[in-house]
């Protein structure tokens, strides 16, 4: 038994060293990680914050066509709504060249 205690000193003086720089080769690829994980977020962030941005400009621009005093939605919808009238009513020229005219 006293010849098991060298081989065991051994092993424990070399496998001290070779946990711990393993842990710290664990410890660098973990924080890597999450340096990479906090730069993916920061760009999706900014493309978010820019997409946001567009999209208010697209709002503020409608809000202002649609409250400006010389936009008349009411008359371009009754306007459209005439129009809509005079297609039902089949006014115009037929286009049914199965009928034919008696003269």
């Amino acid at each position: 038994m006293g010849e098991l205690i060298p081989i065991v000193a051994i092993i424990m003086g070399c496998g001290i060293p070779i946990t711990a720089i393993w842990a710290k080769h664990k410890e660098k690829v973990a924080q890597l990680q999450v340096d990479a994980t906090a730069q993916n977020t920061a760009e999706r962030a900014a493309q978010y914050a820019s997409s946001v941005q567009q999209l208010e400009d697209r709002v503020r621009v409608l809000e202002r066509i649609v409250t400006d005093k010389g936009y008349d939605v009411a008359t371009q919808i009754e306007a459209l709504r005439d129009q809509r009238a005079v297609d039902e009513a089949g006014s115009g020229v037929s286009l049914d060249f199965a009928k034919k005219e008696n003269a």
